[in-house]
C-alpha cells in the first residue's frame, strides 16, 4: 500500500502535492503511477493529516482534497484507491467514484461513520488510536498491556461493526503503530503483534517514516528508509497482510525476500 497525502501539512509528504493552495493533479498523478510501477496494489489517499498534534479540517476541505484526486486515479490507474478518511460524507461520495476501501483511523467512530461505510459496500480496516483525536493522542499514552489492550478496542469496533451491518470478510486491523504510544509501546506492540492474528482477521501495518523509526536510530524523517524496511520485514513475519509505506520499491524488495524464506521453512517453492 502506498501513501498518496493531498495534504498540505503532511508529516512526510508536506507540500509536495501541493500548489496555491489545491493538491496539484499533475504531481499526484506522477506520484501515484510511479508508486504503482514500483509494485503498489493498493493506494492509500488522504486528505487530512492525523500526525500527531495536526488538527482537523472541514468535511468541504477534504472533499476537494481527495475527491478531484482519486477521480484522476481511477481514470489514469489500473489500482485499487483505499480512502484514508473517518468522515461519512468522504466515505459515501468517494464509494460513488470507484474507491476501493476505506482505511480509519478513528476506527469508525466519528458520527455517521459506521452506517455510511456499511453502505458503500467496501473492505473497512480498523484502526487503533489511543486518546480521541491525532491532536490529544500523545499527550499521556498509558498501557498496562498494550497489545491485550489495542486487541481488545480492535475486538469491540468488529463488533460494532458487525452490529451495523459490515460483515467480518470486509473488515482489516491496524495495530496503529505510533498512535497514542510512547517508543517503548510501539516496540513492544511490533515484538509481540503474533498475538493480534488471534483476532482472525488480516492485519495493516503502518511504520513508514513515523517517529518511532527516528527516535530508536536518531535519524531525522528523509533517513528512515533502512529502520522502516526492518520494521516491516519483522511486520510480516509476524502475520502483516498489507504494508503502508511511502517507499513502495525498497519495500516490495524486502518483504518478497522476507516471504520467500518464509515459504521455504515451509516446504514451499517461492
Amino acid at each position: 500500500m502506498g501513501i498518496l497525502n493531498v495534504t498540505p501539512d503532511s508529516f512526510s509528504d508536506g507540500n509536495t502535492l501541493y500548489q496555491a493552495g489545491q493538491p496539484a493533479g499533475d504531481k499526484v498523478l506522477e506520484r501515484a503511477a510511479r508508486m504503482v510501477a514500483e509494485g503498489a496494489t493498493i493506494l492509500d489517499l488522504g486528505g487530512e493529516s492525523t500526525r500527531p498534534g495536526a488538527t482537523a479540517v472541514s468535511v468541504q476541505q477534504e472533499l476537494d482534497r481527495v475527491l478531484p484526486a482519486l477521480e484522476l486515479i481511477q481514470r489514469e490507474l489500473d489500482v485499487v484507491v483505499s480512502i484514508d478518511s473517518s468522515t461519512a460524507q468522504v466515505f459515501s461520495e468517494a464509494a460513488k467514484l470507484g474507491a476501493g476501501m476505506l482505511n480509519d483511523v478513528r476506527a469508525l467512530g466519528r458520527d455517521g461513520a459506521l452506517v455510511a461505510a456499511a453502505a458503500t459496500g467496501l473492505p473497512v480496516c480498523l484502526m487503533h488510536m489511543q486518546g480521541n483525536t491525532p491532536a490529544d493522542m500523545q499527550l499521556s499514552p498509558h498501557y498496562e498491556d498494550i497489545v491485550a489492550e489495542v486487541g481488545d478496542f480492535l475486538r469491540q469496533r468488529v463488533l460494532a461493526c458487525e452490529q451495523a451491518g459490515i460483515s467480518r470478510d470486509r473488515l482489516l486491523l491496524d495495530p496503529g503503530f505510533g498512535f497514542g504510544k510512547t517508543l517503548e509501546h510501539n516496540l513492544r506492540l511490533l515484538n509481540q503483534m503474533q498475538r493480534l492474528q488471534l483476532l482472525g482477521l488480516p492485519l495493516l501495518v503502518g511504520t513508514s517514516r513515523k517517529s518511532m523509526i527516528g527516535q530508536a536510530l536518531d535519524r531525522p524523517v528523509d533517513q528512515r528508509l533502512a529502520g522502516g524496511l526492518a520494521t516491516a520485514v519483522m511486520a510480516v513475519q509476524k502475520g502483516a497482510k498489507i504494508i503502508r509505506v511511502h517507499d513502495v520499491a525498497a519495500t516490495v524488495d524486502a518483504v518478497r525476500m522476507t516471504e520467500a524464506v518464509m515459504m521455504e521453512s515451509k516446504g514451499v517453492e517461492a
